[in-house]
């Protein structure tokens, strides 16, 4: 079966993985991230007991 033979695939899987991690990431991790993390402790809500009418 053709497919199974590995030789011009894994070259093209090696060579997009070279130029994923050389090229694309570097340029990727550049960027600022627009939410970055606080330092400030979250604050919770001050949760009340609802009052049902009916009961």
């Amino acid at each position: 079966m053709p497919q199974l033979n590995p030789n011009p695939w894994f070259f093209i899987m090696l060579t997009s993985w070279v130029t994923y991690s050389m090229i694309i990431q570097p340029k990727l991790l550049s960027f600022t991230s627009t939410n970055p993390p606080s330092s400030k402790t979250p604050t919770t809500a001050d949760t009340a007991p609802w009052t049902w009418p009916w009961t």
